[in-house]
This record gives C-alpha cells, sequence and structure tokens, in this order.
C-alpha cells in the first residue's frame, strides 16, 4: 500500500479509535481526574488534532487512485442529492429536545412522545453523520475517500450503537422507555413528521452545504450541478 494511504489510514483509526476510547472506557477516570470541563477540554482538543490529521492525510494522498466504479453520473448524482437533503433535515431536527445531548433536562426530553426527526431515529445526527459518508464514497469511490469516510461513518453508526449502551448506565429507566419508542435504524417513513424547523433548517443547511461544495473543491453539488 502507498505510504501516504497508510498515514491516512493511521489517521483514521487514531480519529476513530480516540474517540471510542474517551466517550467510553476512559472517560470515568478522565472526569474523575480533571472534572468534566477539563473533560471535555481535552476531548475536544485530542478530537481536533486527529481530525486535522486525518484532513492533511487525506489531501497528501492527492485525488488520484483507481475508482470502483464511475461516480460521476447523473443518476448517482440525483441519488447522493436526494440522500444529503435527508442527511440535512436530520441534522437540523437532531438539536431539538434531543436526549442524547449533554442536557439537565435530557432525562424529562426522554420521558416525552418521539417528536420531529426521532419518528425516523433517535440518533438522527449519528445518521446525519453517516448518510453524508455514504454520499461521498457513492460519488467518490476512490482509496482515500473510502479510508476517511468509511472511518467517519464508522464512528458515527458504531458510536450511536456504543452511545445507547452509555445512556442505559447513566440514564436508566429513562432512556430504556426512550429505546423502547423509537428506532435505532431509520425509519424514513417518519420524515412525514419530522417538523417545519428540521425541514425548513435542513433545506437551508442543504442549499449552503452544496453551494459551498463548488468553493471548497470546484465541484458543483446538489441543485447546483444542473444550474
Amino acid at each position: 500500500m502507498d505510504q501516504a494511504l497508510v498515514s491516512l489510514l493511521a489517521a483514521s483509526l487514531a480519529f476513530v479509535g480516540m474517540h471510542f476510547a474517551l466517550s467510553h472506557p476512559l472517560r470515568a477516570p478522565l472526569v474523575g481526574a480533571l472534572g468534566e470541563n477539563g473533560f471535555r477540554a481535552l476531548y475536544s482538543l485530542v478530537a481536533l488534532a486527529t481530525f486535522v490529521w486525518a484532513a492533511m492525510a487525506f489531501r497528501a494522498v492527492g485525488p488520484g487512485g483507481v475508482p470502483l466504479w464511475n461516480g460521476s453520473g447523473d443518476v448517482l448524482w440525483a441519488i447522493a442529492t436526494v440522500i444529503m437533503l435527508i442527511a440535512t433535515v436530520l441534522l437540523a431536527g437532531s438539536f431539538q429536545r434531543n436526549p442524547a445531548l449533554p442536557d439537565p433536562r435530557a432525562a424529562a426530553h426522554a420521558a416525552q412522545d418521539p417528536h420531529g426527526v426521532f419518528h425516523v431515529t433517535r440518533h438522527p445526527m449519528m445518521w446525519s453523520i453517516a448518510l453524508w459518508a455514504a454520499t461521498h464514497i457513492l460519488l467518490s469511490p476512490t482509496p482515500r475517500q473510502i479510508i476517511l469516510a468509511g472511518a467517519i461513518g464508522l464512528l458515527a453508526l458504531l458510536g450511536a450503537h456504543l452511545q445507547d449502551r452509555k445512556k442505559e448506565s447513566q440514564m436508566g429507566e429513562a432512556w430504556a422507555g426512550w429505546e423502547e419508542r423509537t428506532s435505532y435504524w431509520p425509519r424514513f417513513g417518519g420524515l412525514a413528521r419530522a417538523g417545519a424547523i428540521a425541514w425548513i433548517g435542513g433545506l437551508i443547511i442543504w442549499l449552503a452545504a452544496t453551494y459551498g461544495h463548488i468553493h471548497a473543491n470546484g465541484i458543483p453539488a446538489g441543485i447546483w450541478r444542473w444550474l
């Protein structure tokens, strides 16, 4: 394997591995030693450092590499455009009364009936990230994209599963009840009940992100591809 790809693989594994280690086995002892605020600062610093390493390693590989299939056709771009709209709707709605977010009202949120994007999944933010990763692999199935986007997608989906286990321990019956009323796997029919805030916010994010894609790497994405 090319040395640049090896470096990218190492950086991607570090990015994923440190997230899992700090979120689960190392969290309790580090919080005990550093306090909650100190732990959050350390977590943020490690996450940023490993992400920058991965981003730099990704760029060092360069845009070359033989893709596994042709991702440049209009059909795949149309599919990816729809997937990314769904992803941004999930992201926009994930901030509304989300029991998974650090919030003193988390147990109260978990006691409520599912609302908004939680009709789709109890992990809308994680699935938004996973869908983002999937579209990038779909359209650019090169070795560097598969490694980095695959690592990010793995972090999101396995992280969501491990988050369930952690929240069960932290929140007990409150989270157990929330799990019974929601789904880990997306039920995309629930998008019809995602709510105006999620759809409007998601549409704004989608338009802005796909427009910014042109300026970030010179490739028009979303509806801008056809305008």
